[in-house]
C-alpha cells in the first residue's frame, strides 16, 4: 500500500536552497516520489511513499518547519502515483503574485469539514470555489460560485471585479486542501472583507470526514497525481489526465475526434503546436515503454 500525503506550512525560510539540498538528501534515499516546493514563504507539496518513508519524511519536514505545524492529510492507493521525486525551488509556494499577502499575519476563520454543511447553507454567506476553472469542472458543492479563472494568480482580479456582489455577506471560501484559501482569505481581509471563513483541510478533508449521504458535494476533487481526481472517502473515481494539457477528463472524452492518447484532447488539441505533438507522441512512448 503506498501513503499519499499533501502537506504545506508557512513559515520564513531564510535559506530555501539549503532547505531544498536538505530535504532531496533525505527523501531520495527512502524512495519517496511526487514534489516538495520550497520558497522564502514556506513549503507545500505532495509526496509517496511507503509508510516508513513518509513518516521519515514527517520528521524531517517537521524538524524544517520548528514551531510551525504542518497541515498534513494523508490517503492511501495501491500504485505509485508519481514518476520521481522533485524539489523544487519557488517565489512563493503557491502563486497569487501579490506580496503584500501574508497568511501568517491573518487568514480567515477555519471551519472544520463537520460544520461545513452548515456554514453553506446559510442564505447570508457566498460561497467561491479558489480553485481553477478546469477544476471546478469535474466538481464542486452545491451552490458554489466558479470564478473561472484558469490561474490562482487571476483571483484578485476577478475579486475587484465582483467585490460588489458580495457587499455585507459572509464570505466562505474552499479549495483542494486549503492553502489555497490561506492565501485568498488574507487577501480579502486586507480588501476589508469583515466575516471570511474557509474549510479547514479543504475538499480533501471534506471528502474523508462527511458521509456520502450528508455531502454536499458532488463530482470528483481534482488531484496533482496520477489517480487525477477522488470523490468520498477519497477513492478515485476514474477520471484521466490529458498529457497535452494535463487537465482531467471525463470517460468519454476519450470518444472526442481530437483525443489522442498521451498527446492531446479537445482542449488542447487546436492550441498545441505539431512539433509540440511530437515531443508529445515521443515521451507517451517511452511511458509506453517504461510499463
Amino acid at each position: 500500500m503506498i501513503i499519499v500525503a499533501a502537506l504545506y506550512a508557512f513559515l520564513p525560510v531564510t535559506d530555501p536552497a539549503a532547505v531544498r539540498a536538505r530535504v532531496a538528501a533525505a527523501f531520495e534515499p527512502l524512495g519517496l516520489r511526487g514534489t516538495l516546493l520550497v520558497a522564502p514563504e514556506g513549503l507545500n507539496g505532495t509526496i509517496a511513499g511507503t509508510r516508513e518513508a513518509i513518516d521519515a519524511a514527517k520528521t524531517v519536514l517537521a524538524g524544517i518547519a520548528g514551531d510551525t505545524p504542518l497541515s498534513w492529510k494523508e490517503s492511501q492507493t495501491e500504485a505509485m502515483p508519481f514518476g520521481r521525486l522533485k524539489v523544487r525551488l519557488k517565489r512563493e509556494i503557491v502563486t497569487m503574485g501579490q506580496p503584500d499577502v501574508d497568511p501568517r499575519a491573518s487568514v480567515g476563520r477555519h471551519v472544520a469539514a463537520e460544520e461545513w454543511n452548515d456554514v453553506i447553507r446559510d442564505p447570508g454567506t457566498v460561497v467561491i470555489d479558489t480553485r481553477n476553472a478546469y477544476e471546478v469542472a469535474i466538481g464542486s458543492f452545491d451552490g458554489a460560485v466558479d470564478p473561472q479563472t484558469e490561474a490562482f494568480g487571476d483571483f484578485p482580479d476577478w475579486w475587484a471585479e465582483n467585490a460588489d456582489r458580495f457587499a455585507g455577506k459572509r464570505v466562505a471560501m474552499f479549495c483542494t486542501g486549503g492553502i489555497r484559501c490561506e492565501k485568498s482569505t488574507s487577501y480579502l481581509i486586507r480588501q476589508g472583507v469583515e466575516d471570511v471563513v474557509h474549510l479547514d483541510g479543504g475538499i480533501l478533508k471534506y471528502l474523508e470526514t462527511v458521509p456520502e449521504e450528508e455531502s454536499l458535494w458532488h463530482g470528483g476533487c481534482f488531484v496533482f497525481d496520477q489517480r487525477v481526481a477522488v470523490g468520498h472517502g477519497l477513492e478515485p473515481t476514474g477520471h484521466l489526465l490529458c498529457y497535452g494539457c494535463r487537465k482531467p477528463l471525463e470517460t468519454g472524452d476519450t470518444q472526442h475526434p481530437d483525443y489522442e492518447e498521451g498527446v492531446a484532447c479537445h482542449r488542447c488539441a487546436h492550441v498545441t503546436s505539431e512539433a509540440d505533438k511530437g515531443r508529445y507522441r515521443e515521451r507517451h512512448l517511452q511511458r509506453v515503454r517504461a510499463r
